[in-house]
């Protein structure tokens, strides 16, 4: 299946074309639409992985202000 958004990237190269081809062969890509396949896939990975990472860290901020607004003891009896 033909992803039209990688066929709208490689339309686009103009110039570049060369130089991407270079790259995916040396990277062992047997097409340059294989090379922007994979490339995609990466950036979707990585958008993944930070939105994981920021839910994480809105949660352990979320804790913290909990434990910060318990009042403290101050003394050990109670």
């Amino acid at each position: 299946m033909q992803n039209p958004q990688i066929l709208e990237i490689i339309d686009n190269l103009k110039g570049r074309k060369n130089y991407e081809e270079k790259k995916a062969s040396k990277l062992g890509f047997k097409s340059l639409y294989a090379y922007f396949e994979n490339k995609l896939l990466q950036e979707k990975i990585t958008l993944d992985e930070s939105a994981k990472e920021l839910e994480i860290a809105k949660a352990e901020a979320e804790s913290l202000k909990e434990e910060k607004s318990k009042p403290k003891k101050t003394c050990g009896c109670c």
